[in-house]
């Protein structure tokens, strides 16, 4: 359980704010980590915390909302301060009063995304590690996207199924895949893009001017299309959202298809964080690739 007051005495004097900590509103929506909405002295702020785990998931996440508020292509609440107290890693951030979508919120997304992808670096990955969830993300960087990819993001997903012991045969077939990742990635040559890197519809809302925000990032800079396979792996996005990013910048052909093998690394993840339930998709997704491959 938080310990919820020594959260504030670390947060004030890390920032120096004071806090109504007898005011403060649990916010929904995640189920890694526990969240509030509390005054300050300077407003309302938003506190994260996350008991038990790595301290720098929060400094990780407040670097990568920096970059994205950088880039701006899309709004990002402030990062405010992080740290830890006692066994709790605690997050502070801006407050974003939430409003009702427009007629125009989800076109502005699609633009706004693909201004965020503009920003580029010269190797994939990023200069830091960081977490996909409660999972570590290596970001090593990497020359080459197929290497990258099948390493740092399949590589990584499968090998913690096995010391765990879930999947069986999808273990076997991930690892053909993996040595398969370049073949089916031949000809494409993306430029390291800045990526959100966990864009679900649970990580964006609208402000009260009805304009689109983004939250809770997995950064790293990778094939931009990777953030739009996201987009439909759980839904939430409409079509004028896709037509909007197209609009601004046209995907290649073959992205339906890279996108099943970019979304099979949140689905080894959600395999990781939440169990068996979803290898059957896993499986699925594996089949259709190595099908491809012939």
């Amino acid at each position: 359980m938080t310990d919820f007051a020594g959260v504030l005495r670390a947060a004030a004097e890390e920032t120096g704010l004071e806090f109504d900590g007898a005011g403060a509103r649990p916010v929904g929506g995640g189920c890694i980590s526990a969240a509030w909405e509390l005054g300050s002295t300077a407003g309302p702020v938003f506190l994260k915390t996350h008991t038990g785990g790595e301290g720098g998931m929060f400094e990780a996440e407040a670097a990568g909302l920096v970059l994205l508020g950088a880039a701006a292509g899309l709004r990002v609440p402030a990062a405010l301060g992080f740290g830890t107290a006692g066994d709790d890693a605690w997050l502070l951030l801006e407050w974003i009063e939430p409003g009702q979508p427009g007629g125009d919120t989800q076109a502005a997304l699609g633009r706004g995304l693909a201004a965020q992808h503009r920003t580029t670096a010269g190797r994939f990955g990023w200069e830091r590690d960081n977490w996909i969830g409660a999972t570590p993300q290596d970001n090593t960087p990497t020359a080459n996207w197929a290497d990258f990819f099948a390493l740092n993001r399949l590589g990584v997903q499968l090998d913690l199924m096995e010391v765990s012991g879930i999947g069986g045969g999808l273990l076997a077939r991930g690892r053909r895949l993996v040595e398969g990742v370049g073949a089916l990635l031949a000809g494409h040559a993306p430029r390291p893009a800045l990526l959100h890197g966990d864009l679900w519809g649970g990580n964006r809302a609208t402000d009260t001017d009805g304009q689109p925000f983004v939250f809770d990032p997995a950064v790293y800079y990778g094939d931009r299309e990777a953030d739009l396979a996201m987009t439909r792996l759980f839904g939430g996005f409409g079509p004028a959202f896709y037509a909007a990013y197209e609009a601004a910048w046209p995907l290649p052909p073959g992205a339906a298809l890279r996108g099943d093998l970019y979304n099979l690394y949140h689905v080894l993840n959600h395999v990781n964080l939440f169990g068996a339930g979803y290898l059957r998709q896993a499986d699925s997704l594996v089949a259709r690739l190595l099908a491809e491959l012939g």
